[in-house]
């Protein structure tokens, strides 16, 4: 763990670590699908969806991979990977949420984190200026100092990886279970987030995916990630509505639309033998 992290690391009563997930968290895309475009293939999905099915690698972890085993990736070096960080398309105002959790909320502070089973290289190209490097967490790859081929993958947060990562920093910003904040997207969240939760933190997810839905505290949907200092400030921060929408109106973001919204999704199978079968059973 980097040195400057020991640095900052002076708690308070109210110090959180507030940690997300990357690829369609931060971002609109997948980093797989990028990398395949400037590669010119056209099958990432039905590969990952393959590697689940068989169950060969934790979810999240399939592009890493398939950088180290499908030949149609093995040609791919550290200049691709920060070359699909800089075509990734981030949600807005990540930069102002870094700064709002930083020192902007009135008796907190978040430390903000990303943990994701992205490239390293990927993501630090992505968020260049505005998280520092030593905030990310992704695959580390090692290359061949001669050919810059991949020759072996270092560590990958996916699934427990991301746990383990979290717990990593937890420990070193000596920071308690209940203060942690997990916000995710998809089905490479759910291990972190049944881990936060288990120890009273609060997660946050970013998507309806049908696994990680209902495992989350609460379910943000919007392009703009300072919609998730909304569940932060109601949930954490004990505001009410009206002070959200004035302090974020002060940041110069408006909320134009809040729908508070709590769907049942239900499927109801009919059986047409059913009635007369209780019937007889019943003797009617």
């Amino acid at each position: 763990m980097a040195k400057s992290l020991e640095r900052e690391a002076t708690p308070t009563a109210r110090d959180y670590l507030f940690a997300s997930d990357f690829d369609q968290t931060l971002s609109f895309n997948d980093s797989g699908i990028i990398l395949s475009e400037i590669l010119g293939r056209q099958d990432f999905k039905e590969k990952v969806t393959g590697l689940a099915r068989i169950n060969l690698v934790q979810q999240g972890g399939e592009l890493a991979y398939l950088l180290l085993h499908d030949p149609e990736y093995r040609c791919v070096r550290r200049e691709h990977l920060i070359e699909v960080g800089k075509r990734v398309r981030l949600k807005k105002n990540i930069r102002l949420l870094s700064e709002i959790l930083g020192k902007a909320i009135e008796g907190y502070r978040f430390y903000f984190y990303v943990i994701s089973a992205a490239p390293v290289e990927v993501i630090q190209a992505a968020l260049e200026g505005i998280v520092p490097v030593d905030h990310i967490f992704g695959t580390s790859l090692r290359y061949d100092p001669q050919s810059g081929e991949i020759q072996s993958i270092d560590h990958v947060p996916a699934g427990y990886g991301k746990v383990a990562v979290l717990d990593q920093l937890q420990s070193m910003l000596q920071i308690s279970h209940d203060r942690i904040v997990y916000v995710g997207d998809g089905s490479s969240d759910v291990h972190v987030m049944l881990h936060v939760n288990h120890r009273d933190g609060f997660t946050i997810a970013v998507s309806e995916n049908k696994l990680i839905s209902p495992i989350a505290r609460r379910t943000v949907l919007s392009d703009d990630t300072l919609s998730v200092l909304i569940p932060v400030l109601e949930e954490i921060a004990k505001w009410e509505p009206s002070r959200i929408r004035e302090f974020l109106e002060a940041k110069g973001a408006t909320i134009q639309e809040w729908d508070k919204v709590r769907t049942d999704r239900v499927i109801i199978r009919h059986d047409p033998t059913a009635g007369p079968r209780i019937a007889e059973a019943t003797g009617a």
